[in-house]
C-alpha cells in the first residue's frame, strides 16, 4: 500500500535518467540528458524512469529501501504509474511533485523440492495454474482455514497500488490508496462458483496451500518474478521495505484510483 506525504518542495540537485529498452524511451532519455545533464543513479538525488508501468515496477524494485525517489514519465502504453511525458520544465515539476511511499508485499514460496523462494511485490502476488488442469487451493488467513478448497485458474493478493492492474482485470475491487487493505481475488473460479474474493486487513497473514501439487502444478509470481511448481505460499505486507514515488500535483495515485472507479 502507499501513504502519500504532504506536498513539499523537493530539493534535487542531480538527476539520473533511466529508459526501458525501446526506441521511444531511449530517444527521450538522450534528449533529456542533453538538456538537463545526468549522473549515475547511485550519485543522483532523484531518478527519472522513462517507459511504461512494467519498467516503473522494475525501477522501484531496483531502488527499494534506498530512499531515492522515482519520477516516472510515460513512454509506454497505459502508464498508470507514470506522469505525463514532457521535456519542458522538468526541474520545476520535480521540485513540486507529491510523494507517495509504497510498502510492497513479501512473498515466501516453497516449491515441490522443498526450496524456499522469497520476493517482493509492489502490485500483486499471483498464483497461476501451469497446465490445462485447474488449480486446487486452500486459503488460510492468520493461520485459520477460510476456504478449504478453491478450484480456479489462479488467485492473487493485490495492494491498493496494484488493485487497478491485474486485480481489476480479474474483477477484483479497486482499493483507495490510503486504505489499510489487501484484495484477495480469484482468477476464473470454478468452485465455489459464487466466491468473488475478499478484502483483508493489511496486517493479515495469508497462506495458500496447493492441493494435488504434482498433478495440478501452480506457479507463484511476485510482480515479474516467477517461482514454478510450488506447494505453499505465504504473503504479508513487508513493513520494513519501501519505495518512494513522485507524482505531478493533482495526478497522484489517490486521484488516479478514484478516476478509475468512475471510468475516466
Amino acid at each position: 500500500m502507499a501513504a502519500p506525504a504532504p506536498k513539499a518542495c523537493n530539493d534535487f540537485h542531480s538527476i539520473a535518467f533511466l529508459a526501458s529498452p525501446i526506441e521511444e524511451a531511449e530517444d527521450a532519455r538522450d534528449r533529456l540528458v542533453t538538456r538537463y545533464g545526468g549522473v549515475d543513479p547511485e550519485a543522483a538525488d532523484v531518478v527519472v524512469a522513462l517507459g511504461g508501468d512494467g519498467f516503473m515496477l522494475q525501477t522501484l524494485h531496483s531502488f527499494m529501501n534506498s530512499g531515492k525517489p522515482i519520477y516516472g514519465m510515460n513512454r509506454g502504453s497505459v502508464g498508470f504509474l507514470m506522469n505525463e511525458y514532457s521535456e519542458d520544465d522538468l526541474v520545476v515539476r520535480l521540485r513540486e511533485a507529491e510523494q507517495a511511499v509504497i510498502h510492497p508485499l513479501s512473498m515466501t514460496a516453497t516449491d515441490t523440492g522443498g526450496i524456499t523462494h522469497e520476493a517482493l511485490a509492489i502490485n500483486e502476488v499471483s498464483l497461476l495454474r501451469q497446465t490445462y488442469q485447474a488449480a486446487k487451493l486452500r486459503i488460510l488467513i492468520d493461520g485459520k482455514v477460510r476456504l478449504d478448497e478453491l478450484i480456479c485458474d489462479g488467485l492473487l493478493v493485490a495492494t491498493p497500488a496494484g488493485s487497478t492492474a491485474y486485480n481489476l482485470s480479474a474483477h477484483g475491487p479497486i482499493i483507495p490508496i490510503n486504505s489499510p487493505l489487501l484484495a484477495l481475488t480469484p482468477i476464473s473460479p470454478f468452485r465455489p462458483r459464487r466466491w468473488r474474493g475478499a478484502l483483508l486487513s493489511s496486517e493479515a497473514m495469508i497462506d495458500i496451500e496447493i492441493l494435488e501439487a504434482e498433478k495440478r502444478p501452480v506457479s507463484a509470481v511476485a510482480d515479474h518474478r516467477e517461482t514454478r511448481s510450488i506447494v505453499r505460499v505465504h504473503v504479508e505486507e513487508a513493513k520494513g521495505s519501501s519505495a518512494l514515488m513522485l507524482f505531478d500535483p493533482g495526478h497522484n495515485l489517490d486521484e488516479r484510483i478514484l478516476a478509475e472507479q468512475f471510468g475516466y
